[in-house]
């Protein structure tokens, strides 16, 4: 068994491996990326041909009509759109950790859902708030940018796309509270559009 290279590079990139690993989550698959995009992109069809009835009217103009199953169905389909989301998530990276032969359940992934979901519920609950309060325009915009703070909390427990992924979520919630009336198309493209474009890219850059 080789224990001591003659080669101090070699010797430098395996500290910095081991480094990486044992400081990040680098189970995280691509492939959860690209099927939460793909999740976003269903549910977000199904708010707008089947809940919203489609139009030219914007989305944000029906939330604040006089029909209060709207905001139910909608909020349905959000919840269902992030429950599918976070499974496969965990499902494509527990796969990823298996084939790797790595422990999916550490202390690194602790840190990373605690970082994650402080700003992510904080998001959650500001944006029942705006319901309840009757601001239900500015959702899309809160989901977008409190999103896009948890990741790049995260980013740093795991791959570098994550960090601009989440600089990219902000910038298109400041842009859907600028262009109120085109959250919805907005929320599609941060969640479902950018989820796809990131998660292939970290695929091909990871994984293959």
């Amino acid at each position: 068994m080789k224990i001591i290279s003659t080669n101090p590079d070699e010797d430098l990139q395996t500290i910095r491996d081991i480094m990486e690993r044992s400081s990040k989550f680098l189970s995280l698959s691509g492939l959860s990326g690209i099927f939460a995009g793909a999740c976003a992109l269903v549910g977000a069809a199904i708010a707008w041909f089947l809940i919203l009835g489609s139009g030219n009217v914007p989305a944000d103009i029906y939330l604040q009509g006089p029909a209060p199953g709207i905001r139910f169905y909608l909020a349905l389909d959000a919840i269902l759109v992030l429950g599918f989301a976070a499974l496969g998530a965990t499902w494509f990276s527990f796969r990823k950790a298996q084939k790797a032969g790595q422990p999916f359940w550490t202390h690194t992934t602790r840190r990373l859902l605690v970082h994650l979901f402080i700003p992510l519920a904080t998001g959650g609950i500001f944006a029942l708030i705006l319901i309840f309060r009757n601001h239900p325009e500015l959702v899309a915009p809160v989901m977008l940018m409190f999103y896009g703070l948890s990741l790049v909390n995260a980013g740093k427990f795991t791959f570098g796309e994550i960090h601009y992924l989440g600089l990219t979520e902000i910038a298109l919630g400041i842009l859907a509270g600028i262009f109120v009336g085109y959250g919805l198309l907005l929320w599609t493209i941060g969640f479902g559009l950018m989820h796809i474009v990131y998660g292939t890219v970290m695929y091909f850059r990871h994984e293959r």
